[in-house]
């Protein structure tokens, strides 16, 4: 129990300490050179924010998610040496079902259309 008190003493304390430290650092006068943007020592010519198309952005998410969900099915071919194979079967079944339902949600809506 003494350890479990510890180690809960020492995270309290670090979380305490890293909370004051990010109150304490915007406090801090932030100079305009090191605001402005830097392009080896010339003025910049234009902007140093570039456009971002936000539907990438919307696919890009998409993507991800739905290429952690099939992630999450790639150990089911070992599934049949578990106790239940069928229950196995049916949560993967129900996984791609969702996935399935994910996808034509998606398309109804328009975020996989790239150019309106």
């Amino acid at each position: 129990m003494n350890l479990i008190t510890a180690i809960f003493g020492i995270s309290t304390v670090l979380s305490l300490i890293l909370i004051v430290v990010a109150f304490w650092l915007p406090l801090m006068g932030p100079d305009h050179e090191k605001l402005s943007p830097y392009e080896c020592g010339f003025d910049p010519l234009g902007t140093a924010r570039l456009p971002f198309s936000l539907r990438f952005f919307l696919v890009a998410i998409l993507f991800l998610l739905f290429d952690l969900e099939i992630a999450l099915l790639l150990p089911l071919p070992w599934g049949d040496q578990l106790a239940s194979p069928l229950l196995t079967f049916l949560w993967a079944s129900a996984v791609l079902a969702l996935l399935t339902l994910g996808l034509i949600y998606e398309w109804l809506q328009g975020g996989l259309e790239w150019a309106e």
